[in-house]
C-alpha cells in the first residue's frame, strides 16, 4: 500500500534483545510500516542486508523477528546473485523497506551494479516507505561519516541523494561521530547535516523534514548546519512512540 508522500524514514535503531529470539523489531520498524498506511492485513516488509555481505543468520533473525512482530520480512538479496528475477517489481510488492546497518560505502558500490541507485528512487517516488538503521539511513541521503573504510571514521559523499542534506548516525552512542560532523559541516565537506541518537528516527515527507520520533526517552535529533561562518547544532526534540 503506498504511502500518500514519499516517504523516508532514517534512523539509528529499529532493534531490542528479545525474550525467546536474540533480536526482535523495537518501535521504529513498524513505524516505519505505519507510514505506509497499510491496514486489513499482515504488513509486508522488504529487508536488505546487503551492508553486512547478506549473511545468512542476520537474515534468518530478521525473518524471525518478523514472525514475533506480525510483520511478513521478504528479504532481497544480492550475494552471490540477486535472490529474484525482478528486482523492483519485487520492492514495489512490498509496503516498507528496510535496509539494515554494515558498510555504507560497500553497500551503495553494490546497488550501483545492480541498477539500484535508479530503481530505489521510483519505489520512493511510488509511495513505498524507504527506511533503514545506520547505512540504511546514511544511504537515502548526500552523504555523511562513515567507518566503512577502517576504524578512522570518513566522509562519505556519494549516497543516493533522495534528501538533500546530510546524515549523521550513533550521535550520542559513538563519541568521535559528533566532533567530526562539526569539523566537517565546518569545513564545507558536509552541508546541512541531520543526526540521530541511538533509537532516534527522522521522517522525510518528501525531501522534508517532517518530525523526529524516538523508541527510547530522553533520545534526541539534531541539525548541524554552517551559520555566518559558525557551526551551528541544534536539537529537535523527538516525539516518544507508543
Amino acid at each position: 500500500m503506498p504511502a500518500d508522500t514519499p516517504t523516508i524514514l532514517a534512523t539509528s535503531g529499529g532493534y531490542r534483545p528479545g525474550e525467546r529470539i536474540r533480536a526482535e523489531f523495537a518501535q521504529l520498524v513498524p513505524y516505519a510500516l505505519e507510514l505506509s498506511g497499510v491496514s486489513g492485513r499482515t504488513p509486508k516488509l522488504g529487508y536488505l542486508g546487503t551492508a553486512n555481505g547478506d549473511q545468512q543468520w542476520t537474515i534468518a533473525e530478521r525473518v524471525e523477528a518478523g514472525r514475533v512482530s506480525g510483520i511478513e520480512v521478504n528479504p532481497l538479496r544480492l550475494f552471490t546473485m540477486p535472490n529474484v528475477e525482478d528486482i523492483e517489481g519485487y520492492l514495489m510488492e512490498q509496503d516498507a523497506i528496510w535496509v539494515d546497518g554494515g558498510s555504507v560505502a560497500n553497500l551503495l558500490a553494490v546497488w550501483r551494479l545492480h541498477g539500484l541507485d535508479t530503481i530505489f528512487r521510483r519505489v520512493w517516488e511510488a509511495g513505498v516507505v524507504l527506511a533503514g538503521v545506520s547505512a540504511g539511513s546514511i544511504c537515502w541521503h548526500r552523504g555523511g561519516t562513515t567507518d566503512s573504510f577502517g576504524p578512522v571514521l570518513r566522509p562519505v559523499h556519494d549516497g543516493l541523494g533522495l534528501l538533500p542534506f546530510d546524515n549523521g548516525v550513533h550521535y550520542d552512542n559513538e563519541k568521535r561521530r559528533r566532533p567530526l560532523v562539526h569539523r566537517l559541516v565546518g569545513e564545507g565537506v558536509l552541508g546541512r547535516t541531520y543526526c540521530t541518537d541511538d533509537g532516534v528516527g527522522l521522517v522525510y515527507r518528501g525531501t522534508e523534514l517532517a518530525e523526529a520520533v524516538t523508541e527510547i526517552d530522553g533520545k534526541g535529533a539534531y541539525v548541524v548546519e554552517l551559520r555566518g561562518g559558525e557551526v551551528v547544532e541544534e536539537r529537535i526534540e523527538p516525539r516518544l512512540l507508543p
